[in-house]
């Protein structure tokens, strides 16, 4: 999986009263202020906002405007590179959220780490920032976190590499070991006993492999092969037919994207997987064609939810007139949460990082989450079966956490 600035201020406030309202009622919140905000979004005939025009940031000297009301967060993104498309549509989202959410207490500024992490964390604490949204790549924590830690202030990345959790650092990212223990876990409550897998060459492949083959293990199932690919379509192909030549399985996971496993299914079903249920990852979420495949049909992956991430994705559409990329949700949700917290953090005083470690967790556009102890975002993931007409979930995802 793909892990997943310019000076410049959003403001807008929702009174939060409760320390501790119920996840169920944010996530109704959630969903009617989404709701409402579509209501009354700029119709289509009528030209979208343009995004914030790039201005000069201000020297070190200067500094930004004094405001002693707002909490001061920086949102470290890419807005300049190859991934400038996936930095500005965080940056959006963010912005829905501090509209949606109508709150003042935040100042939020966005740096391009497109110049370098390091040089946009440094001018983010610079100018009086007291947490980090971002930023989205394990590299890129990695120039910022020391930088951060020396002054006390949390980054919450949008990362999903756990190499870089911890020690100030919480990641919000999507994490593959989650979604396959959701599947293998409900593929073995199912009868399925004998697995398989495909797994690609690389890092989200060796964790892909590590989580399958600790799962399986767990729920009382048996590995029979696992092959691994280098993403070609001759190497696709050679790793189906050795998994034939091989074992028999009644599941396998395609633990790559949607393309790889359209690619992947109609030589499965040809070369001895012919009644075997197809497993995926949180990958297949963002792919949108896999019910084209009739190999693919009746496949199981798990991910976070797509219920409000589509009334989202629609209001962003006709906000910015283009469709968001999958992440963007992670954006939103990270400024509910700072908004969550802002009830009780005084502004110019150092974010309550003991916060982030609540055990009833947070509710977001991607459904519940919290952080364990070493700083990860646990997710609560559904099901969901790939049909004719699209995707259905078929065991959906628990509503908050056990203590």
């Amino acid at each position: 999986m793909a892990e997943w600035g310019l000076a410049g201020q959003v403001r807008f406030d929702v009174p939060l009263r409760g320390r501790h309202p119920s996840l169920g009622k944010i996530a109704a919140l959630l969903g009617a202020m989404l709701l409402a905000a579509c209501s009354s979004v700029v119709p289509r005939t009528q030209a979208p906002p343009a995004p914030p025009p790039p201005v000069t940031e201000p020297g070190l000297d200067k500094g930004l405007p004094v405001d002693t009301a707002r909490h001061r967060v920086a949102l470290l993104v890419p807005m300049t590179g190859p991934n400038a498309g996936v930095g500005r549509s965080i940056a959006n989202a963010t912005t829905m959220a501090l509209l949606d959410t109508k709150t003042e207490r935040l100042r939020i500024t966005t740096y391009d780490t497109g110049k370098g992490a390091a040089a946009a964390a440094q001018r983010a604490l610079a100018e009086g920032s007291k947490l980090i949204l971002g930023p989205l790549t394990a590299d890129e924590v990695k120039q910022a976190a020391p930088i951060a830690r020396a002054a006390n202030v949390p980054i919450i990345s949008y990362s999903n590499d756990v190499s870089v959790a911890g020690n100030g650092v919480w990641l919000l990212g999507y994490m593959p070991e989650q979604s396959i223990d959701r599947v293998v876990s409900y593929a073995r409550s199912r009868g399925l006993a004998n697995f398989a897998a495909l797994v690609p060459k690389g890092v989200y492949g060796e964790r892909a492999g590590s989580a399958f083959l600790a799962r399986v293990k767990a729920a009382g199932g048996t590995l029979v092969a696992m092959e691994t690919f280098d993403r070609s379509p001759a190497s696709v192909q050679a790793a189906v037919k050795r998994l034939a030549a091989s074992s028999s399985y009644d599941a396998l996971l395609i633990a790559d994207a949607g393309r790889i496993a359209l690619q992947a299914g109609p030589l499965v079903r040809a070369n001895g997987g012919a009644d075997a249920r197809i497993l995926g990852t949180e990958l297949w979420n963002a792919e949108t064609g896999l019910s084209a495949s009739t190999a693919l049909r009746g496949a199981w992956f798990a991910s976070v939810s797509d219920g409000l991430y589509r009334t989202l994705a629609s209001k962003y559409r006709t906000a910015y007139g283009a469709a968001p990329y999958r992440l963007a949700s992670l954006g939103y949700d990270s400024v509910l949460l700072a908004v969550r917290i802002a009830a009780e953090w005084k502004p110019g005083a150092n974010f309550p990082t003991a916060r982030l470690g609540d055990s009833e967790g947070f509710a977001g556009i991607d459904g519940a989450f919290r952080f364990n102890r070493t700083g990860i975002a646990e997710r609560n993931l559904e099901v969901q079966e790939v049909g004719a007409s699209g995707t259905s979930v078929i065991d959906a995802a628990p509503k908050g956490f056990g203590k």
